[in-house]
């Protein structure tokens, strides 16, 4: 494994990098803080939301109370973070701009995560549907409530653009009309988001991908024997055994996750460097008409598809998982037909708004796992199954 080589500062970012400087700004003007720049102020925002302290007791892939030290949306996010930001500084990219879409990626994940997008998703089938990433967007724009002169937090462009990380053509069109040119037009016409947005999309599947092998084999559905079959995996292993004799167990897990993140960041960083060169945006607006530019190179590509085929087949799909999975589905289903009929049975504030269906999505949507188990049990009076 070869490290790339070392950023060296000039101090002065590169042309294709995010400045705050250059923002386009807010939907509500602000004046500028005297100690922060936007980006920077961005973030803070986000930190100290109410929907992101949520993320501590939402799934990631294990429920909440099915152990203490399985990963949250919350410390899923602040991984995803990490290696952001460890990718960004050595290509030159603003850091804190990483930053802020990093935090705010999943806001508006639902409880029970995949199981409970999907079947909140469901639910609104004939009322427009729900995309997670839609969703924290909304958490964003109009959800928080916390200023007196505006719903949401009012972040800047960029930072929004990054958090809309998928969105269908309908919802997109939807968006263009409400904002022309705003986050959601790269989806009509086929340009990119900013490399930092680029980046934050691929560091959080170097995250999940390596801490749901650390949770997959912490809950006993994962064993490190079977992982030899995934090449990314194995690799690193041999690696860590043979420089260390002995090794074994969690200690020998952990070695092989660290030199298989490193192995990915440092190939991100090369392989991002290269596409720069080669296509050379000459600004940050340039980026959004070359193809993606933040990327795996093709050998790495292909190892990290492996190892999410893995994940599938033997987490996301082992029977243990999938018996939650379908526990979570009908409480999200069960609220949801409770709200929709008595709006009543949710506070005023969602309970007053017009469109009944969405108001009823996005108050499931904030729920936490074990608000939700709670709510479940007293509207229904069933018991949840350990």
């Amino acid at each position: 494994m070869s490290n790339p080589a070392p950023f060296i500062d000039t101090g002065s970012p590169p042309p294709w990098a995010s400045q705050p400087a250059r923002s386009r700004g807010r939907r509500h003007p602000e004046p500028a803080a005297p100690t922060r720049d936007d980006f920077q102020r961005d973030r803070d925002r986000i930190v100290h939301s109410t929907a992101f302290r949520r993320l501590v007791y939402k799934t990631q892939v294990f429920l909440n109370h099915e152990g203490d030290l399985f990963r949250t949306r919350l410390t899923h996010s602040l991984e995803v973070a990490q290696l952001a930001r460890s990718i960004a500084r050595p290509l030159g990219l603003n850091e804190d701009l990483v930053e802020a879409i990093a935090l705010a990626h999943d806001l508006g994940h639902t409880p029970f995560g995949h199981a409970g997008q999907d079947a909140l998703n469901d639910c609104m089938a004939p009322h427009g549907g729900f995309e997670h990433n839609l969703q924290s967007l909304r958490v964003v724009d109009s959800l928080e409530h916390r200023y007196p002169q505006f719903d949401g937090l009012n972040l800047c462009f960029e930072t929004r653009e990054g958090i809309l990380k998928h969105c269908s053509r309908a919802n997109a069109q939807r968006l263009e009309a409400q904002e022309p040119g705003g986050v959601a037009h790269r989806f009509l016409h086929g340009r990119q988001p900013s490399l930092e947005a680029q980046l934050c999309n691929l560091a959080d599947q170097i995250a999940y991908n390596a801490h749901d092998i650390d949770d997959g084999v912490r809950s006993g559905l994962l064993r490190i024997e079977d992982l030899a079959e995934v090449e990314l995996v194995e690799r690193y292993r041999c690696e860590a055994a043979a420089e260390h004799p002995g090794l074994a167990g969690r200690r020998l897990l952990y070695e092989t996750i660290r030199r298989m993140l490193s192995a990915q960041v440092y190939d991100v960083i090369d392989a991002t460097r290269a596409a720069l060169l080669e296509h050379a945006p000459a600004d940050a607006q340039a980026v959004r008409a070359a193809p993606p530019l933040v990327l795996f190179s093709t050998a790495m590509h292909a190892q990290s598809t492996a190892l999410k085929r893995f994940l599938f087949s033997k987490l996301y799909r082992h029977p243990q998982v999938t018996q939650t999975t379908r526990q979570a589905q009908q409480a999200v289903r069960d609220l949801f037909g409770t709200y929709v009929d008595d709006a009543a049975a949710m506070p005023e504030s969602y309970a007053m708004r017009a469109d009944r269906p969405r108001a009823v999505a996005d108050y499931i949507a904030g729920m936490t796992d074990r608000f939700a188990m709670r709510e479940h049990e007293r509207l229904t009076g069933a018991r949840w199954v350990a």
